[in-house]
Formats: C-alpha cells, sequence, structure tokens
C-alpha cells in the first residue's frame, strides 16, 4: 500500500493567502529562496497527525498576516487505495478543528489515518542540548507507532500537574495524593512501555538493513535513580518520593525525567560528541528507521517531512538518501533553496517551485 497526500489546499495559512498543490505519490522537492514559503508547506502537511505540527505552534500563529481571519486546509489522503479527504482549520486563534470526509474527528484520530514523521533543522541540536528535547523526539516517534500515545501523554501531565499543586501547598495527607498518583502510575507505565517498543522497532529496524547511514545505539535512561516499569511500581516510586517532591515542589520521579541517549555505533562515540555532519547523518538514520519499521508495522510508508534536508550533507550522502526513500517507497516532501540539491533525484521525483512577493508566497498555475 502506499500513503500520499495528492492534492493540498492552504488558505490565510502563514504567508500563503491562497495555495494549492496537486501531485502524486513521487517524492516531492520544494525549491526556492530563502523565506518563500517551503517550511510553511511542510508544516501544513504536519498538521494532518496529531498535534501542533513541526513548528508547535498555537493556531492563532499560524494564521495569515495582517488579515487574521483564522486559517483552513484541505487535504486529500490516497491510502489503501482510498481517497480520504481532511480538512482542520482554526476561526480567529480558536482550537482547530478537523473533518474526515466531512465528519468532526479528535485530533486523536489523525494519528490512525495519517502518519507524518519529520526532521527540521531545530532538531539539528537535538543531542547537545537538553533532554526535553530528545523526550519530544522520541513522543514524537513513539506516537508513530501508538496513536494513543499521546492520550497517555496528556492523562499523565495533567495528572502531575495537579500533583505539584499538592506538592507546592506542602500539603502531607496521603489521602489527597493516592487517586492522582495512580493516575500517574498507569499514564506512565503506558508511555514508559512505549518508549522502549520504540527503541527496540528502531534498532531493529537498523539492523535489518544496509545503509549509507550511520546506525545508532539507543538506550533510555533515567536522570536520577532506576526508572520503574510497571504502574505498581511507579505508584510506589512516587509514594516514596513524596517528601522530596514536597521539599522540592515538584515531582522527582517519573517517565517527565528520562532522556534519550544515542551513539555513533561504530565509531563508539556518543552522539553529543559526534561532528554536526554527523549528528545529522545519525538523525536521518533514525527517521528512515523509523518509516522502514512503520512501512513493516501498518503495510505502508509514513509521510516524511524533511526541510532543509541537504545541509550539512555531501552529494555522495544526499543521492544515498534519495535512493533509500525511493526504495521504501515513501512520499517525503522535502525543501531546499536550489533545485540542484535534488538532482540526484531525477526523474524520480516532481518538483514545486515558490517564490515570494511582499510577504505573499506564490506557487506555479
Amino acid at each position: 500500500m502506499t500513503l500520499a497526500l495528492t492534492q493540498l489546499s492552504l488558505s490565510h495559512f502563514r504567508s500563503h493567502k491562497h495555495s494549492s498543490i496537486t501531485c502524486d505519490a513521487r517524492p516531492v522537492a520544494i525549491h526556492g529562496p530563502n523565506g518563500a514559503g517551503k517550511t510553511n508547506i511542510l508544516e501544513a502537511v504536519s498538521l494532518f497527525s496529531p498535534g501542533r505540527g513541526i513548528r508547535r505552534a498555537s493556531a492563532q500563529d499560524m494564521t495569515r498576516r495582517p488579515e487574521a481571519l483564522g486559517w483552513k486546509l484541505t487535504g486529500h489522503l490516497q491510502t489503501g487505495g482510498a481517497d480520504q479527504q481532511i480538512e482542520t482549520w482554526s476561526e480567529e486563534g480558536a482550537a482547530r478543528q478537523i473533518k474526515l470526509n466531512d465528519k468532526t474527528i479528535p485530533q486523536t484520530k489523525l494519528g490512525e489515518i495519517c502518519r507524518v514523521i519529520w526532521l527540521i533543522p531545530a532538531m539539528d541540536r537535538l543531542w547537545i542540548e537538553g533532554a526535553e528535547g530528545r523526550r519530544r523526539f522520541l513522543d514524537r516517534t513513539a506516537l508513530s507507532f501508538f496513536p494513543d500515545h499521546a492520550e497517555a501523554a496528556l492523562t499523565y501531565e495533567k495528572a502531575m500537574r495537579e500533583r505539584n499543586r499538592l506538592l507546592k501547598e506542602q500539603i502531607r495527607d496521603a489521602h489527597w495524593y493516592k487517586a492522582l498518583e495512580n493516575q500517574m502510575a498507569s499514564a506512565a507505565a503506558r508511555l514508559h512501555g512505549n518508549r522502549q517498543t520504540t527503541i527496540a522497532r528502531l534498532s531493529e529496524a537498523q539492523a535489518q538493513t544496509q545503509t549509507s547511514f550511520p546506525v545508532a545505539e539507543l538506550e533510555l535512561q533515567q536522570v536520577e535513580g532506576a526508572m520503574p516499569d510497571t504502574a505498581e511500581d511507579f505508584s510506589e516510586a512516587f509514594a516514596e518520593s513524596r517528601p522530596r517532591d514536597i521539599a522540592a515542589g515538584r515531582t522527582l520521579v517519573g517517565p517527565h525525567r528520562s532522556d534519550l541517549y544515542a551513539a555513533f555505533t561504530a565509531k563508539g562515540v556518543p552522539a553529543s560528541d559526534c561532528s554536526t555532519g554527523e549528528q545529522k547523518a545519525l538523525l536521518i538514520s533514525l527517521i528512515l528507521a523509523n518509516a522502514r519499521a512503520l512501512a513493516q508495522d501498518i503495510g505502508t510508508p509514513p509521510l516524511l517531512l524533511l526541510d532543509e534536508v541537504a545541509a550539512h550533507l555531501d552529494a555522495n550522502r544526499r543521492a544515498a538518501l534519495y535512493d533509500e526513500i525511493c526504495t521504501l517507497g515513501a512520499q517525503a516532501w522535502m525543501t531546499g533553496t536550489e533545485p540542484h540539491l535534488f538532482d540526484a533525484l531525477e526523474d524520480r521525483g516532481q518538483y514545486i517551485e515558490v517564490t515570494e512577493t511582499g510577504g505573499l508566497s506564490a506557487l506555479p498555475s
């Protein structure tokens, strides 16, 4: 089966007042100068999956200025021979709404219909910055395998906020904590289990394929102490940590304290110590492994969004990347400033030039 976005319409979205793209299932190479609106197209595609898209922006921030009327995206998704229409929009900064084939659906439902994974320049510093970004990367990858992963994360975070409020108020009565900690423990066990399974699937996918990109050794680590496994273990850990948590005014144990460790396997060097090019290559390797594992699990590769993917890649690595994408059969939406960056793709791809005048993006008619 093939998953492909064959039509995309943007209305008052970012720099695009009215833009429309019609394409087939081949990779899409989008080129144009900086600021033309290329990444805005990728952001639009990312909103056909759960969450706030590649920029993690609010619905209000996505609307075109100065009109600020709201925005709308429409996509025709081809999957398993069926054509699905997805509409998502926001009116005057309100929370975005979603319809599938004219029926309103929750965001979480998108994770079952359209799997989207991405690599953007903001992720280039993933291995050298804080653990929060690596957790977010791992959770986004887990979401591609487990559509209910976001629900578990929201449940955990909501209960933890309530528990943290009690901690800050120096509440010591255990009865106030028990129900919240049981709720947290159940969600924490799901989060932890999904993350561990995701790491295992990425490792398997890397081991099963000959690739031009480096293999990454992955491990889920706890910032402090040992990570519990089961809901019962988490519940006990929350109760035991309560005195320390009251002193700190926040929860000090749980999946929000874990970190994703990665190393360049062939060199035995932590990803944080690798060169900029090696770090980029490791990320690409993991994105491709994610796509291959999904293709095995659900029978079709996901949509790939690769923003400025040619950065830090030489001509041979670029050619290798395009070869792997085409072998996988994925529809990859890629951006670059110059069309020659996609020369090795040749007629295996389709090409779109984006221009900009006075803050308004334009596509070929």
